[in-house]
């Protein structure tokens, strides 16, 4: 059904035909929902979309039952402005709580997370420890910048009114996140357009400023309190399986973040890839979906 799918992203690229979920604010969610079995649940980032798991659902969901949303604004996602859905942090965890309520997920969850979907999904695990079985980390954080790790000068550019026109008005954030994500090997220009593809306008990249205006770096902002609570209730998590996967070039996600992920889960199974960057999802593609695959397998 091609209407469902924004120009530049092609059915064989994505070929999935997924679902919407109203959610309290009004607003549709649009997920993935793949296959039968014990549930994995794929948390993305920003400025990417449920296209960065395609791939790794594809390799999952002959044994799992697979979802993986778009954030509200993200994706295939409706995009309302600011007058019609908060976007700030606990928005988006109240988010997947709703729809992880509302499909009858509430049990052996394996949870997969990447950029923002860390800080999103581990909000989520330690108000429900409970229901988490597993934990994927991709290149994330879920806790305030660790020490020795200083805010990127471009994520500080983002947040003035030069970066905010740069990014609503020439999509700049997810064409330049797609373009220097890889390190071992570059996205090709179809990739690249696909990830972009759902910022086709001033009005559809609100969520890709707001997800860079929401980072908290101080007591006042909006989702500071939100990252406190997670950060001093992490230790909730502490004896479940967790398998990192991390690419070392990350222009953000650096080995600051790796090493506060091992000082803070130091059993976990660390897999670090010396020449790959963000999205280590397409940069180490099949070394990933292989470990990610046996670990989600492994009783």
């Amino acid at each position: 059904m091609t209407s469902y799918l924004p120009d530049g992203v092609t059915q064989e690229l994505y070929p999935f035909t997924g679902k919407y979920l109203a959610l309290n604010s009004g607003a549709r969610m649009h997920y993935l929902d793949e296959g039968a079995g014990t549930p994995v649940v794929m948390l993305h980032g920003n400025p990417s979309w449920s296209f960065y798991y395609r791939s790794l659902a594809l390799a999952l969901r002959g044994h799992n039952r697979v979802i993986a949303p778009d954030h509200i604004g993200c994706g295939l996602s409706d995009k309302p402005g600011d007058g019609k859905y908060d976007y700030t942090l606990k928005s988006r965890v109240d988010d997947v709580e709703f729809l992880l309520d509302s499909i009858g997920v509430k049990e052996k969850i394996t949870l997969v997370v990447h950029d923002w979907g860390g800080m999103i999904g581990l909000a989520y695990a330690v108000r429900h420890p409970e229901r988490i079985e597993k934990l994927v980390i991709l290149n994330t954080g879920a806790f305030f910048l660790p020490g020795g790790k200083s805010f990127p000068a471009a994520l500080r550019l983002c947040r003035t009114p030069l970066g905010a026109l740069l990014i609503r008005g020439f999509n700049a954030f997810a064409r330049a996140t797609a373009w220097i994500g890889c390190k071992r090997s570059r996205m090709n220009k179809e990739l690249r357009n696909a990830y972009s593809a759902p910022y086709n306008s001033w009005g559809n990249r609100l969520a890709t400023l707001r997800f860079v205006e929401d980072i908290p770096l101080a007591p006042g902002d909006k989702a500071y309190q939100v990252v406190l609570e997670t950060q001093e209730k992490l230790h909730t998590l502490a004896a479940k399986p967790m398998l990192i996967c991390w690419g070392l070039k990350d222009f953000v996600f650096d080995h600051y973040f790796l090493e506060e992920w091992q000082r803070r889960f130091p059993n976990a199974e660390t897999h670090a890839f010396p020449d790959c960057g963000h999205y280590i999802l397409e940069d180490a593609l099949e070394e990933v979906t292989a470990l990610v695959k046996r670990f989600v397998e492994n009783a």
